[in-house]
Parts: structure tokens; C-alpha cells; sequence
């Protein structure tokens, strides 16, 4: 699957090799949650340092593998994420629905999906990252009755987690139709990016080095980490953390960019829907439970 940006390593890693990648995706937490940024530095460095030590004691003789290939660089891949990261940090996540807010928006996250696939491609020459969008072929009765059930699940859950929770001021109040235009764009936005940078980029990185479990839980600290300051808070992660660790199956499953999006995209429908009805109290007003 190179084409495609997903492989899976089948060999257990190293310790020094997994701490090496849990210090990187620390700085997450630290940089969207704790807001400590010199923190998030620290770790990302400490990470890649680790990287590059258990790369010199590897020796010549790991650096291929039994069909002659090239091993993936840890170190490299490493370097991606964090880049990736240091981009979106260069930008407050707060929700705000400004025209210029929204360009920043669009720069910062375009850019921590754009730039490890440049430098992946043009600079490391390794094409660690892609975007398969359909590389799974047609969509069979699992994948739809899973898409319905994403609807169901998230018309049931999302109200009480919203409105009960309060969260919903997390994000800016929508009382006009341009505002619930714009909110309605960016949520759609926003949910395609995570994708395209947690789950095309993190995941598939840390795919070339790790199992498949250790992988998925490595983006998922990345993953609800930046969602948290999105506004996923109060009790979110534990919406937030199954999501993510769910996406990930699914894209390692279906190898389809475009499905995983689908489904994104259909949860944060239901998500625009409930931050409408919690600042409009008659829109949208199709929820049964309700705080």
C-alpha cells in the first residue's frame, strides 16, 4: 500500500523506539491542553532526539528490509508530526467565526497537512503520507449501516453532551443566518482536516513503525488533544478518545479517505445542528433528549 501512504509495520518496536514517539505526541496535550508551550518544545525535542539515538544503534545492517527496501526513517516520520503540530500551535483553536479568523484558520491547518506531505515527497523522497480517497473499492451493507448508526448515535448523545455540559459556548453564539452559514462551514471544514492531518498524516506515519493498537493510541493523543481546545471539554474525551480510536480502525479497514470523512462529516452535522438549537432554541428543535 506505499501508494496510498498506509503501512503497517509488522514487527513489535523497540521501547526506545515507542518512547521516542510518545514524547512527540505529548507535546500535544501539552501544547492544546496545558497551553505550555516551551513544555510542547521540550517534548517534541526530547522525542526527536530519542529518534535519532535509537536510529545510530540500529546499525547498517537494519536499514533494509528482507525485500530490499529501505526501512522507514522513525526520525524523519517523527519530524513530520512535529512540524505538522508546530504549525497548528502558531494559531489559537478558540472557535471564532471572523472572516479573518477563518483565514487563519485555513492557513494554519492546510499547512500542517500540506507541509510533512511536501517535505515527505520532495525533500525526505519516501512518500510517507497520501490521501486514499476510495482505495478500498464500493461501500457494502457494514459500511452504510454504519453511517446510519453515526447519525443515530450522535442524535441521541451530542444534545446531552452539549447543552448538559454547557460546551456549547465554546464555540460563538449563531443568531443569524450568516453566522449559521459560516459555523456550518467551518465545522465541515474543520472535521475534514482532522483526516487529513490525524488520521492520513499521524496515523499513517506512526503505522510505519509501530502496531496497529500502539499507533491508533499514539494519534489519539494527538487527536483529542486538539479537539480539547477546539472546546471538547468537560467530559468530552470520553466522546472524543473512542471517535478517534474508531477512525483510525476504520481507515486502517477500508484504506478510504473518503469514507472516514463521510463519517466525520456526518457527526459534525449532527454537532452544527445542536450548537444551532442550544443558541436557537427553535431551530433544529428535533432532539428527544434533551437535558
Amino acid at each position: 500500500m506505499r501508494d496510498s501512504g498506509v503501512q503497517v509495520q509488522r514487527t513489535a518496536a523497540r521501547p526506545l523506539q515507542l518512547i521516542s514517539a510518545l514524547t512527540v505526541c505529548l507535546a500535544a496535550p501539552a501544547w492544546f491542553v496545558l497551553h505550555a508551550i516551551w513544555l510542547g518544545i521540550a517534548l517534541a525535542a526530547l522525542g526527536l532526539a530519542l529518534a535519532w539515538c535509537t536510529a545510530h544503534r540500529s546499525g547498517p545492517h537494519e536499514l533494509q528490509t528482507p525485500n530490499g527496501e529501505l526501512t522507514p526513517s522513525l526520525l524523519r516520520d517523527l519530524s513530520l508530526i512535529v512540524v505538522g503540530l508546530a504549525i497548528v500551535r502558531l494559531i489559537p483553536l478558540a472557535a471564532q467565526l471572523d472572516t479573518w479568523s477563518m483565514v487563519k484558520f485555513t492557513l494554519a491547518l492546510g499547512g500542517a497537512v500540506l507541509a510533512p506531505y511536501l517535505i515527505s515527497r520532495y525533500i525526505y523522497k519516501d512518500r510517507a503520507t497520501g490521501f486514499p480517497w476510495r482505495a478500498g473499492g464500493k461501500w457494502g451493507f457494514l459500511h452504510w449501516s454504519w453511517l446510519v448508526a453515526v447519525l443515530v448515535l450522535g442524535w441521541l448523545i451530542l444534545p446531552t453532551y452539549f447543552i448538559g455540559s454547557g460546551v456549547y459556548q465554546n464555540w460563538p453564539e449563531v443568531t443569524s443566518p450568516d453566522l449559521i452559514a459560516r459555523l456550518f462551514v467551518g465545522v465541515g471544514a474543520v472535521g475534514i482536516w482532522d483526516e487529513l492531518f490525524f488520521i492520513c498524516t499521524v496515523f499513517a506515519l506512526l503505522l510505519r513503525h509501530f502496531p496497529v493498537w500502539v499507533a491508533n493510541a499514539l494519534q489519539a493523543i494527538v487527536f483529542v488533544s486538539f479537539l480539547w481546545e477546539l472546546g471538547y471539554r468537560a467530559w468530552g474525551p470520553m466522546l472524543t478518545i473512542p471517535f478517534a480510536l474508531v477512525q483510525g480502525y476504520i481507515f486502517l479497514r477500508t484504506r478510504s479517505l473518503g469514507y472516514v470523512v463521510t463519517v466525520h462529516l456526518l457527526f459534525d452535522a449532527v454537532v452544527f445542528a445542536v450548537l444551532v438549537h442550544a443558541h436557537n432554541p427553535t431551530l433544529f428543535d428535533i432532539f428527544p433528549l434533551l437535558p
